[in-house]
């Protein structure tokens, strides 16, 4: 956490929903470019919202300009409820985006996952439908090994970043691209590193504030 964080919480399906915000710093005059929900991995498995790459794609979103919210599902720190095999998680992460987005002007959305949380982003895709469609997109170490990852719509493909490490030993490469191959998602491969990105935070970081930097630019 740092000086533009806040915690809070909000009511969600089954209770209280504990969730970080995190704040960019802007120059004067200047406003955020919207709003980024991003989900932690597999809470059975120590998964939390302060996990480093989830701290990573926060820090990530921020450095181009977005709010970043990350916050924990049901059963994991302060948020009540049982762990639900990603069906109450679905419905954890729907109230999220609400509260996020609540207010009487639009707000832009992104969605951004890491692993488990991948996975229960890319089903929200479906229940938010084209009208609420998020204009960028994140999936890291996505989780096509154990679950059923739903597909990316293709209009969305061009804001989509998919990042997965070379050597991941909980999601083998393979699994991930068998997911990919049928909606030719492009895949962002990095060699020699693990599902957890040990050493390559930084490398992970960049990757993705490049892909929003360079997508607010060619497509406005």
């Amino acid at each position: 956490m740092n000086s533009k964080t806040r915690r809070f919480t909000l009511q969600g399906p089954v209770g209280t929903i504990e969730a970080l915000e995190d704040l960019p710093m802007l120059a004067p005059g200047a406003v955020w470019r919207g709003v980024a929900v991003i989900t932690h991995p597999h809470p059975l498995f120590a998964g939390t919202m302060e996990n480093k790459v989830v701290q990573t794609l926060a820090r990530a979103f921020v450095q181009c300009g977005w709010r970043a919210v990350r916050f924990n599902f049901r059963g994991v720190g302060a948020t009540e409820g049982v762990h639900d095999a990603g069906r109450g998680e679905l419905q954890d992460l729907l109230a999220v985006i609400d509260h996020a987005t609540a207010g009487p002007e639009p707000v832009p959305l992104a969605l951004a996952g890491f692993s488990f949380g991948s996975f229960v982003v890319s089903h929200a895709l479906t229940a938010l439908g084209p009208q609420r469609a998020p204009e960028q997109l994140v999936l890291v170490g996505t989780a096509a090994t154990r679950f059923e990852v739903a597909p990316v719509p293709q209009e969305l493909h061009r804001r989509t970043l998919v990042i997965h490490g070379e050597q991941d030993d909980t999601v083998p490469l393979a699994d991930v691209m068998n997911w990919a191959r049928p909606q030719t998602l492009p895949v962002t491969v990095i060699p020699g590193v693990s599902h957890f990105f040990h050493g390559q935070l930084p490398l992970l970081r960049n990757l993705v504030a490049r892909h929003l930097s360079v997508d607010s630019l060619t497509f406005p």
